[in-house]
């Protein structure tokens, strides 16, 4: 988020205030196995710490300063500190199978929907959690993109909106699928996404849903 410190509690509930009708987050495991909520698989650009977040502990990881004195949050503290439905996203098949666990024990197929650019992750999350939403992310891609959606079983495709044709739209929309474009920051994005009739879009600054519906 582009006015608050990333992936941090202070944004998130930042977003939820702005009214967005999703909020998007990223999920990684710490080394013993906490779903932490982190952009990068590394610490060093968000926080004042260095390394991947794959070889730190949880406590490790909670001393970091992840912006204006805020920690690094772990996902079921987003859940209780916001309202707003989530877009979960996960790296990979173990991140996939730690948060089904989470989504079971709370309850969450109506509130979380889970994303993935790994197509492997989103096919063993809808097999974990009978029901769940799910969304295949992509940033370089062609009409394949859609073909592998539907092969996972996701009902979106998250797409990079520099890349999005007409042709991809409307073979996604021939296949039943949802389509968010992102990162969508400038208005000659938000006029694409308007032109193409796209589902909704992702953006890092909140202040953009006043002129249409997003996700941050």
């Amino acid at each position: 988020m582009g006015v608050e410190p990333e992936n941090t509690l202070r944004s998130f509930v930042a977003a939820q205030r702005a009214g967005l009708d999703l909020i998007e987050l990223d999920l990684h495991l710490s080394k013993d196995g906490a779903l932490v909520v982190m952009h990068d698989a590394e610490v060093d650009r968000t926080t004042d710490g260095s390394g991947p977040i794959a070889d730190k502990t949880l406590a490790e990881l909670r001393a970091l300063d992840a912006g204006r004195g805020e920690r690094v949050p772990v996902f079921e503290e987003v859940l209780d500190a916001v309202q707003t439905p989530l877009q979960a996203e996960i790296k990979d098949v173990a991140a996939a199978r730690a948060l089904a666990e989470v989504m079971h024990a709370r309850d969450l197929t109506a509130r979380v929907e889970v994303s993935s650019f790994h197509d492997e992750a989103v096919a063993e999350i809808r097999r974990l959690v009978p029901g769940v939403r799910t969304a295949l992310v992509a940033s370089r891609y062609g009409t394949d993109v859609v073909d592998r959606a539907v092969t996972v079983g996701a009902a979106t495709v998250c797409l990079n909106i520099r890349r999005l044709t007409l042709e991809i739209v409307e073979h996604a929309r021939a296949s039943g699928l949802r389509i968010i474009g992102w990162v969508v920051n400038t208005q000659d994005h938000l006029r694409l996404v308007r032109a193409l009739e796209l589902d909704g879009a992702t953006t890092d600054y909140p202040e953009i849903k006043r002129t249409g519906r997003f996700t941050a």
